[in-house]
């Protein structure tokens, strides 16, 4: 499970312009306990402490234990997650890409999608190129990607606020980028504009969807990889089931995998419908917002807002209001140099009615809890503090749309 020393070595990277964006040695003593569970020599291993102090509930064959990141709830559980899984998230993964190749670690290993980089690594007998910790630069992006091997496929994981990042930049990072056999984005729904901006510049991306219960992204462009089967109920909610499922969660919370005609299925918190056998994820079950007596799926006003121009990232949350029970807001993030869009504009967007946001706030950033996911909890909150205090803009009329029932 471990490099061969007969493996050719890291081409040799380019000159950087700061030092601080060099990368950093791999976690070796990450890689080699991983290597030891998934094999059953070794303990689970635990990237946090909520997962160690889980780790005696753990049933035989567990290899690591996550825990979720918490962005709906506000607190995340730990899942054992056992290592045939493991195993099988990586191998139909390989089968999906290019083979067996070199990962870049972007992304934090305390979640799913930072851990799965060194996994397949393990299992693919590679040692993967780790990126500087804190706060992700085109420029650290640039220097671990000329580090990599230039003989095997090269791979790597990023969410949609990099990718933003790494277009708005330009130059050498994107020029990198195309270099690579595909470019995982997941943790989050891209916005379509993000999405053809990187393939129109050649970037080999590849949408994923999953989570911590599925061991990571088990579809890729909305295709369930080999093993993987996607059932919608009667309420369009999605499930998953297959080889890659989660052994469970290690508290006394509630269990959301199912048995349906004597198979396990994972009951996931997502909406979705499937055409010609493509999965789309429309948002989540439990963000349905109530204005004015209807029911608005944000994902849907986030799709729309997502197209303008000047957005580079947006969000839409439910604020408190006496009159609407929510009040339907858009919190938007320009693109770099663009002036943003102003409320007219995004009530347009979405063509009015219930749907169209009533108060618009621009920001420098979204609230993430866990890599890519916006914390919709603190949004509102901000959100709602912001507006109470006079800032971003709030409509003002009353449109005979907005009282429409579906």
């Amino acid at each position: 499970m471990t490099e061969s020393p007969e493996s050719p070595a890291p081409s040799k990277p380019g000159p950087v312009a700061e030092s601080d964006d060099l990368p950093v040695p791999p976690p070796h003593e990450l890689l080699a306990a991983l290597a030891d569970a998934l094999d059953g020599t070794g303990p689970a291993v635990a990237t946090t402490p909520a997962g160690a102090a889980a780790r005696d509930r753990a049933r035989t064959g567990t290899a690591v234990i996550l825990t979720t990141s918490g962005s709906t709830s506000g607190v995340g559980r730990p899942v054992a997650l056992g290592a045939a899984a493991l195993r099988a998230s990586a191998t139909a993964t390989e089968a999906r890409l290019a083979g067996p190749g070199q990962w870049l670690l972007a992304l934090p290993t305390d979640h799913v999608a930072g851990l799965q980089v060194l996994i397949r690594s393990v299992l693919a007998g590679t040692t993967p190129v780790a990126m500087r910790p804190g706060r992700f630069t085109p420029a650290a992006l640039t220097a671990a990607l000329r580090a990599m091997r230039s003989d095997v496929p090269r791979y790597l994981s990023l969410v949609p606020t990099q990718l933003v990042r790494v277009l708005a930049d330009g130059g050498t990072s994107v020029d990198l980028l195309r270099t690579c056999a595909a470019v995982l984005v997941g943790g989050a729904a891209t916005a379509g504009p993000v999405l053809t901006a990187a393939r129109e510049a050649g970037i080999p991306v590849v949408t994923t969807y999953g989570m911590t219960e599925t061991c990571g992204g088990c579809v890729y462009d909305g295709v369930p990889l080999d093993g993987v089967d996607v059932h919608l109920d009667e309420d369009a909610r999605i499930h998953l089931a297959g080889p890659v499922l989660a052994n469970g969660y290690l508290d006394d919370g509630p269990d959301p995998f199912v048995m349906i005609d004597g198979r396990r299925w994972l009951r996931t918190g997502d909406a979705g419908a499937i055409d010609a056998a493509t999965l789309t994820v429309l948002g989540r079950v439990d963000d349905v917002l109530v204005t004015g007596g209807v029911n608005v799926h944000p994902a849907a006003v986030e799709r729309a807002l997502a197209a303008l121009d000047a957005v580079a990232e947006v969000a839409v949350v439910g604020v408190p209001d006496v009159e609407w029970g929510e009040s339907v807001t858009a919190v938007v993030v320009p693109r770099p140099g663009a002036a943003p869009p102003d409320l007219t504009a995004v009530r347009a967007a979405v063509g009015g009615g219930p749907g169209a946001p009533r108060a618009l706030l621009v920001q420098g950033s979204l609230p993430l809890r866990g890599p890519g996911k916006v914390d919709r909890l603190a949004l509102v909150a901000s959100a709602a503090a912001d507006l109470a205090a006079g800032l971003g803009e709030r409509h003002g009329g009353t449109d005979p749309a907005d009282h429409e029932q579906p």
